[in-house]
């Protein structure tokens, strides 16, 4: 994909409301004051560490920090988290735990809702001291179906994470460089992963799609014109 872009406005409209992407890789749900979040993965570090892979520490600390700017900024009511709250049962050390605890009590009247995914199955369903509605996929809030694998339903324009998505964009001299991104197609969008020790998974968006590339602090649309291989 060419790295030909123009700044993004940071709302775009989707199923007739008004929607803010953030660079902390979160979107913002103006009307009902929610922010979502797709793949924190908390404590993967610490569960490549339990393997005795040796991994930066502090990963989960960042993400929470980053998580609170955004929830400050856009003054949200409630966190939806499209699955993947937890990366594993391992990962659940008495840091990590005490991390999100100490979090949660920094934002004591949030409403927290986790559309659990396919790592919360292996993970479980977090402490009852975090107060998070655990719901199973899809989950309603019309109209959007919130989702952790991404597909289409009949009931709503379909919010949800799992791919992890990114492009590669190309420039002169034969740079290139790999971001993630959001992406919206007609009838379904997928988020970035909110982690920031996660893989990324390069898309193949089809004409019409729009996509987001997450640089730094800003989010900057990529012109999608025609099938793009990944390569």
């Amino acid at each position: 994909m060419r790295a030909e872009t123009v700044a993004a406005d940071d709302g775009l409209t989707l199923a007739g409301e008004e929607l803010r992407l953030l660079p902390e890789r979160a979107l913002f749900w103006t009307r009902t004051a929610t922010l979502i979040i797709a793949d924190p993965h908390l404590g993967k570090a610490a569960a490549f560490r339990t393997a005795s892979i040796a991994v930066p520490e502090g990963t989960a600390d960042d993400d929470l920090e980053r998580l609170s700017r955004a929830i400050t900024r856009c003054a949200a009511r409630r966190l939806v988290i499209l699955g993947d709250l937890l990366h594993a049962r391992n990962g659940c050390t008495a840091a990590t735990l005490a991390a999100v605890t100490g979090w949660r009590q920094r934002h004591p009247d949030l409403e927290l809702v986790l559309v659990r995914g396919n790592h919360d199955a292996h993970a479980g369903d977090p402490p009852d001291a975090w107060r998070i509605t655990c719901v199973n996929d899809p989950w309603h809030a019309l109209p959007f179906v919130m989702r952790h694998v991404p597909g289409t339903s009949a009931e709503g324009y379909v919010l949800a994470g799992h791919l992890h998505p990114a492009v590669r964009l190309s420039g002169a001299g034969r740079q290139r460089v790999t971001l993630p991104c959001f992406w919206f197609g007609p009838r379904a969008g997928v988020l970035p992963a909110f982690g920031g020790f996660t893989g990324t998974a390069i898309i193949t968006p089809a004409p019409g799609d729009q996509v987001f590339v997450i640089t730094g602090d800003e989010v900057i649309t990529v012109p999608v014109t025609r099938p793009t291989s990944g390569a």
